[in-house]
């Protein structure tokens, strides 16, 4: 696991940038963490150092957004509403990140379907003054990637 302090949300954008450097199709990335922990703000900044020019809104709602005017596409789901493992198969978002990025807010909900090859970032954040402390835990062949670069 690697931990990165993020005492200001210019420090969490400038983080999601540099993670974008080393993201590539096919890439699986679950968020997990409190409500109002940043997940969506960072999905937004990570879409952004991957190209992406539209603005990025939750998909709380409508479930699964898709992001197309990036450098690599960026699927982006949220399964807080989802009632079940088969509700989230459902939605086929492994094939529609085929060759984009998968972010996947709450994912810890159904981290058990994803292929072994993701990365799981944590947000904790520090309630009395806003620092936020994302822990990455890479899995499969996130494990060999290089993180220490986008540090």
């Amino acid at each position: 696991m690697i931990e990165v302090v993020c005492p200001e949300p210019a420090d969490t954008q400038a983080f999601a940038g540099r993670l974008a450097s080393v993201l590539r199709p096919g890439d699986v990335v679950v968020l997990a963490g409190d409500l109002g922990a940043g997940k969506t703000l960072f999905t937004g900044d990570l879409a952004a150092g991957l190209g992406v020019d539209e603005q990025v809104s939750s998909p709380s709602f409508v479930l699964v957004r898709q992001y197309l005017t990036g450098f690599i596409p960026v699927v982006h789901v949220d399964v807080y509403r989802l009632g079940s493992l088969n509700e989230f198969d459902d939605l086929d978002v492994f094939e529609l990140a085929e060759e984009g990025v998968l972010i996947v807010e709450w994912g810890d909900a159904v981290e058990s379907t994803f292929p072994e090859d993701h990365l799981r970032i944590e947000f904790v954040v520090d309630r009395d003054d806003e620092t936020r402390v994302l822990r990455l835990v890479p899995s499969g062949d996130w494990v060999g990637r290089d993180l220490e670069v986008v540090m």
